[in-house]
């Protein structure tokens, strides 16, 4: 009977609806009521692991060992025994499809040494981005003393996880996926099934919590983020959620500035150094990699000239060529890698780009302190859609009026690779990318590859057709 007292004072329902484009709110219950998110908590350990690889604290196929704590958590569990090895990426496929706990455990000591260390981290983090009312205890969610949060400050990670690191974010959308010691089925696969344009996000169950979920859902220009704590069963919950997303759709305009939420600065191992550098024993030294680099992309740069022209348009290459077409530019491009890589200098004055290779093994990539006149790159292709800062124009924009829009296909850590994966994405996508001009925009984290000169129309047909073959895509307007 003493449970009674607290559940109501509790208020253990909450909801909120927002337009995920601009941040507004579109509806709010008991949003700021602090309650215990359950699994929601997992959307936060998900982010700083994202952070942690983007910011070479290590990679996806760094080897965790799992320890007694971990292995130790209640379900829902992978089933991880103590001792054993497995790959990160298995680790957060397995957090974020089947919400395992002790793969949340094992991310987090593996980022940060210790559960208590990485809930600290996570107290930081969620300062950064605004949630104000949050506090966590642990990596999974389960009921702790102290570990709450709000449907507000859970609604406004969500929106940090799908524009922060949407290299990352369809895993929140598989039905199922390869955990490494099993496949493992999404907690919330009947919303996905059952909602038009659902793709997310997470799932949260505890006897304290109820039955909480973040969920997101994309229609057209309309993505709207829905929030509820406290649901009495999965099927009361889902049409819950299913009510809000509606309610978000008619409330959202179909035309709107789209406004980043803005990435928090990085709280890392690293952040007190400045920043961290990815050293792999199997590059070159530093100077030779950096040259390497500018040669590279002065070679893509000079493949690009004659399309970059304003008004001009590349010929169409048939879907059959795209391949072999993309093929031979690579090999090309690493030709004059190894070229100059052979001939340089093992050292240069001026500062270099250390990058590490996404291949190499964990062992090789250790946070060290950063030698003066470094800069962090990130070896993987894929994208962070912010707006560009300082932007520095590489092609110029068509001066038609109507082609004032246009793409984004990610955010890179050197200008070489944001040039091959435009490159790559115009040879696959030239029925709706042909003409357009290439632009790398290089800001204060990193250089963002823009695909412009393109009609509003053009510019989402592109995007829908690249979403459509898991290439992450958002447009850029007019402005």
């Amino acid at each position: 009977m003493a449970l009674l007292p607290m559940a109501v004072k509790a208020a253990p329902y909450a909801a909120m609806v927002m337009d995920a484009r601009t941040g507004k709110v579109l509806h709010a219950q008991n949003a700021d009521t602090r309650l215990h998110p359950a699994s929601l908590t997992k959307m936060m350990t998900l982010y700083i692991v994202f952070e942690a690889v983007q910011n070479g604290e290590l990679t996806m196929d760094t080897l965790v060992t799992v320890s007694k704590n971990a292995a130790a958590e209640p379900p829902s569990k992978l089933g991880l025994r103590e001792g054993q090895k497995i790959k990160l990426r298995y680790l957060v496929r397995a957090a974020a499809v089947k919400s395992a706990n002790d793969a949340a455990t094992a991310i987090g000591e593996a980022v940060e040494g210790s559960e208590a260390a990485f809930a600290r981290r996570m107290n930081r983090t969620a300062k950064a981005i605004g949630m104000t009312r949050t506090t966590f205890k642990n990596a999974h969610g389960l009921t702790a003393e102290g570990h709450l949060s709000t449907a507000r400050d859970m609604t406004i990670l969500g929106r940090h996880v799908i524009y922060d690191y949407p290299e990352y974010y369809n895993l929140f959308s598989r039905v199922t996926a390869d955990a490494g010691v099993r496949t493992v089925s999404h907690t919330n696969r009947r919303l996905l099934q059952s909602y038009k344009g659902a793709d997310g996000i997470k799932t949260g169950y505890t006897r304290a919590a109820g039955f909480n979920l973040v969920a997101s859902a994309e229609r057209g220009r309309e993505r709207v983020i829905a929030t509820v704590f406290g649901g009495q069963s999965t099927a009361s919950r889902n049409a819950k959620v299913a009510e809000l997303l509606d309610l978000g759709f008619r409330e959202s305009p179909t035309r709107v500035a789209f406004l980043a939420p803005g990435k928090p600065p990085y709280l890392g191992r690293g952040a007190g150094s400045g920043g961290i550098v990815v050293a792999n024993t199997s590059d070159p030294a530093p100077g030779t990699r950096a040259k390497s680099i500018r040669v590279a992309s002065a070679a893509v740069s000079r493949s690009l000239r004659p399309q970059a022209r304003a008004g001009s348009v590349a010929p169409a290459v048939p879907a059959d060529d795209v391949a072999p077409l993309v093929a031979q530019l690579e090999e090309d491009i690493e030709t004059v890698l190894k070229e100059v890589q052979s001939t340089s200098s093992a050292a240069a004055a001026a500062p270099v780009v250390v990058a590490a290779s996404a291949a190499a093994p964990s062992a090789s990539a250790k946070p060290i302190r950063r030698p003066q006149g470094v800069t962090l790159a990130s070896a993987a292709l894929r994208d962070t859609p912010t707006p560009a800062r300082e932007a520095e124009v590489v092609t110029r924009l068509s001066t038609n009026d109507a082609r004032h829009w246009g793409i984004n296909v990610g955010r890179f850590q050197s200008r070489y690779a944001a040039e091959k994966i435009l490159l790559k994405t115009a040879l696959a996508e030239t029925a709706t990318l042909d003409g357009s001009l290439r632009k790398v925009v290089q800001g204060n984290r990193g250089f963002d590859a823009n695909f412009m000169g393109l009609t509003r129309d053009t510019a989402e047909l592109a995007c829908k057709r690249l979403q459509a073959r898991q290439v992450n895509c958002f447009m850029i307007g007019p402005s």
